[in-house]
């Protein structure tokens, strides 16, 4: 038998105790260890350099994948907090905090004649309130003035120029109730083609434009449009003047501004949405 490699033992060395334990073997930690080399966190079992995350099976640099990227064709992981926002309920509205506008289920005995079969409806709006501003301001300065001519002239026994006065407010009146009537049916109509708008009792007018055609879609609001909630739309096509460009006090303008880009952009959403709620409301009529 050889000698062992090495210095002679020598109790009295003072170096021994030194190399013996830089020389000692690293020991394998068990399970219970905690982390290190063992089955825990590290070259283990577990996570890092093992079957699971890191260097193992699944996605890392082992397995299958051996990438240290994303595969390109993997979808998106969505968190649920990030879907709260796009969720909705049965009436079109989203639970999270974007506010769109329900979409309605059929079009009004208005509106209907003006669309073909294949045509999607999306809604109609009319003209905020404040288009009736005018017209009601007159009525009242009307009432109040002449009012108050008729009680004088009824004093000064002149009966023709009361007469006069009278027939005067209920024509005023006749006009504003012409102006109230126009706004009825006055309507903003939205459909996956296009964007129209119907308006006039006796004569009407019908003006559109294809979505496909529209090129740029702006809205503005006044401070008072903006605490009151309305706007004016303005639609551009290829730089042409066109029947449908500007149109005047909508209400809700950024939800409808939403609307009308959806539709333009993301129309497979708005398909999504309305399968959705169809599923959601036989369920309801099953149940």
């Amino acid at each position: 038998m050889g000698s062992p490699s090495g210095p002679p033992f020598d109790p009295d060395d003072p170096d021994r105790e030194r190399r013996e334990r830089d020389t000692e073997p690293i020991p394998r930690h068990r399970p219970d260890d905690g982390p290190g080399y063992g089955s825990g966190a590290g070259l283990s079992d577990g996570a890092s350099f093992s079957d699971d995350v890191g260097y193992g099976p699944g996605p890392g640099y082992a397995g299958e994948g051996r990438t240290w990227a994303r595969d390109p064709d993997e979808p998106p992981v969505i968190s649920e907090e990030e879907l709260a926002g796009l969720r909705v309920d049965a009436s079109g509205m989203p639970l999270g905090p974007r506010r769109v506008l329900p979409l309605e289920d059929e079009p009004s005995s208005l509106v209907a004649r003006y669309l073909f079969p294949t045509e999607r409806y999306r809604g109609e709006w009319k003209r905020h309130w404040i288009h009736l501003t005018t017209p009601i301001l007159i009525g009242i300065g009307a009432t109040f003035v002449l009012g108050y001519l008729s009680g004088f002239l009824a004093g000064q026994d002149v009966g023709a120029l009361t007469t006069v006065a009278v027939l005067l407010w209920f024509a005023v009146m006749g006009w504003v109730a012409w102006r109230v009537a126009d706004w009825w049916y006055d309507r903003f109509i939205l459909t996956n083609k296009r964007v129209m708008v119907v308006n006039g009792i006796v004569t009407r007018r019908v003006a559109m434009m294809p979505l496909v055609r529209v090129t740029d879609m702006k809205y503005e609001q006044t401070p008072t449009g903006r605490a009151l909630n309305y706007g004016t739309f303005v639609l551009e096509s290829a730089g042409q003047e066109q029947a449908l460009r500007e149109v005047k006090n909508l209400p809700n303008p950024n939800e409808l501004y939403l609307r009308v880009v959806e539709e333009m952009y993301e129309p497979q959403a708005v398909e999504a949405r309305l399968g959705k709620e169809a599923d959601e409301a036989k369920a309801d009529d099953g149940a």
